[in-house]
């Protein structure tokens, strides 16, 4: 067993009988006539304030009171990323229920085992079509009494039924839970076997909240008042916590749902910082750089890159900015990084970003943009993030310090365990995996990491995805697959191996950068995937990014073949989980005749670079 362990008290006093819909009410009373959401209206943005929140929460949650929802009852909600979700949480703490959270792209039969195995009696809908798909599992989920679907008025009509209710009774209610009950039923987005459902409690939000804000507090406050426009999925535990993280500290949320209009929402929303997953980052440079090359600025936007990386480098390792770097810095600071902070509103100062690894290239790029990315790490059994890189203590490349409250060690084989304030209770009627899951109190994460002298974590793989190569060798997935998942035409990359002679990978093309690069590269726009998967050029392009990828890896290690597929993992295909996390042992098994051909074949030739 390691040693290794890095645990800091929390800076907040515990309060064991606060439960979240406190920190609504502390805020209403502390600045209640602060922004504390912007909502879409005439082409603009319209703030709603918190007292003019909390009059919309209360009258819904008695709505919820009169259809008959009591205190603990679990209440299953789908929908995407809208100023309603928010409203509904709330509305639901208020009036003493449970949320259990629904992804909006989950099937029917997802949709079926979430409802039965946590016992949820009503169903809040987004859509018809989500409607649509709880009608088709009706009969196996015998204990769901309600449906409401927001777009047919619901919400309208479960504020008229609840006029009778009183505000003595909303406050009976609100005040039910302490701490140690439970808040939410979040089900794990199951990258393997069926999902289990985490019991995050009341405290792990609170306490998370109030030391996270303080942690985190040049990040929730701006001289101007923060804000953030929130467009990765609210069901997601990582968005859930900043929502209410927001409430806590006042920051003003904006959202947008679809991610094909984010570019015009953050030009007139104009947020103080982001909420992210790598890919969004990814895809802002890559679209960036494809831009440039369309124009025929491709050579510059890649000198401009290498000059911003080279800047933050040394900036991060205190060493002195030669003067030509600082001179074209200055230059490239007028022609490329400007416009790139416009496009992104021109207000953002940090980004957290979490979920999966971003990497030090991207980090060090965007932070000479002037947006510190605040890379983080947490799972959905940690209330979102156990580690975060702080705008006082950052460090690119790792995913920071842990949290106040927060205790890290490294155990067995490396793996993270976690204990504190933000670790889940158990998972819902399933002992055994609660059992398999703690470790004398401690959370075993399955992902394997290194501590440096001053605390900040790195992530260096998953326990249960390591390959291990016919030849004995250990190789993490993630150091081959990040750096080639970054190039603008692949989508996603599974490195396969295991027990194989040597490492090989299967990837995919990105169909929304996959026609520029196309036409930037003199070829028809116009491919299908499959006649892409084929082509020299394209090929050429991800052996190029397979022998960058090699560079940080031994000889044994490296990617000796690969495979472009003509076809997309999605999550409606079944290869991607909400989150856009691959699952790999479904993807090994639905493409195991592809695996098994790079195998038959013998290696004629070598993706190793020379030298």
């Amino acid at each position: 067993m390691s040693a290794v362990q890095f645990e800091v008290p929390a800076i907040v006093p515990a309060d064991p009988d606060a439960n979240i819909s406190d920190l609504l009410v502390e805020r209403v009373k502390a600045s209640p006539s602060r922004p504390l959401f912007a909502v879409p209206e005439d082409g603009g943005w319209r703030d709603v304030s918190a007292a003019e929140f909390q009059r919309e929460v209360i009258a819904l949650a008695k709505g919820f009171v009169a259809a008959g929802i009591g205190p603990g009852d679990k209440v299953g909600f789908i929908a995407r990323t809208t100023y309603d979700w928010t409203l509904v949480d709330f509305a639901l703490f208020f009036a003493g229920a449970v949320m259990v959270p629904i992804y909006e792209t989950s099937s029917a039969s997802q949709i079926s085992w979430i409802l039965t195995d946590s016992e949820a009696t009503a169903v809040i809908t987004e859509s018809a079509e989500h409607a649509d798909r709880v009608a088709e599992i009706r009969g196996e989920t015998p204990l769901v009494r309600e449906v409401w679907t927001m777009s047919s008025g619901d919400l309208d009509g479960l504020r008229s039924r609840g006029t009778d209710v009183t505000d003595d009774e909303i406050e009976r209610r609100r005040t039910l839970a302490v701490g140690s009950d439970i808040a939410t039923l979040i089900y794990t987005s199951g990258s393997t076997g069926r999902p289990k459902g985490c019991v995050l409690t009341h405290s792990n939000f609170v306490e998370l909240a109030r030391n996270s804000g303080e942690a985190l507090s040049e990040v929730v406050s701006h001289p101007g008042g923060a804000s953030t426009l929130l467009f990765i999925t609210t069901a997601h535990v990582f968005a859930r916590f900043i929502s209410i993280l927001n409430v806590h500290a006042g920051v003003k949320t904006g959202h947008q749902p679809d991610t094909k209009q984010l570019l015009p929402a953050l030009g007139s929303f104009q947020p103080t910082f982001l909420l992210a997953v790598p890919r969004v980052f990814e895809k802002v440079y890559n679209s960036a750089e494809q831009k440039a090359e369309a124009g025929g600025k491709g050579k510059i936007f890649r000198t401009a890159a290498a000059v911003a990386i080279e800047h933050s480098r040394l900036q991060q390792d205190g060493k002195s900015i030669p003067l030509l770097t600082k001179l074209k810095f200055r230059l490239f600071d007028k022609l490329v990084y400007g416009k790139l902070r416009a496009a992104m509103g021109g207000r953002v100062v940090y980004a957290v970003s979490g979920s999966a690894p971003l990497g030090p290239r991207l980090g060090h790029f965007f932070h000479s943009l002037g947006v510190t990315i605040l890379e983080g790490y947490g799972l959905t059994e940690t209330t979102a993030p156990a580690t975060v890189n702080l705008a006082t203590k950052s460090k690119i490349g790792t995913v920071g310090p842990v949290l106040p409250g927060v205790g890290i060690r490294l155990g067995e084989d490396d793996e993270i365990e976690v204990r504190g304030i933000n670790v889940f209770t158990e998972y819902w009627r399933n002992p055994e995996a609660t059992e398999a899951a703690f470790h004398d109190g401690w959370f075993k994460t399955g992902d394997i990491g290194t501590f440096d002298a001053e605390g900040f974590l790195t992530i260096t793989g998953r326990k249960k995805e390591i390959i291990v190569t016919a030849g004995g060798k250990n190789v993490a997935p993630a150091v081959l697959e990040d750096p080639i998942r970054a190039n603008p035409i692949v989508g996603q990359v599974v490195v396969v191996g295991d027990q194989k002679p040597f490492i090989s990978a299967l990837i995919t093309l990105d169909p929304e950068m996959l026609p520029t690069w196309l036409a930037n590269n003199g070829q028809p726009g116009d491919l299908s995937l499959t006649a892409a998967s084929t082509n020299a050029a394209v090929r050429a392009e991800v052996q190029r990014a397979v022998d960058e990828a090699n560079k940080n890896v031994s000889r044994a290690e490296s990617i000796r073949k690969f495979t472009i597929l003509g076809t997309e993992w999605t999550e409606g295909s079944g290869h991607l989980t909400p989150k856009m996390s691959i699952k790999r042992n479904v993807i090994l098994t639905d493409f195991a005749d592809e695996v098994s051909a790079i195998y038959d074949e013998p290696v004629k030739t070598s993706n190793v670079p020379l030298g």
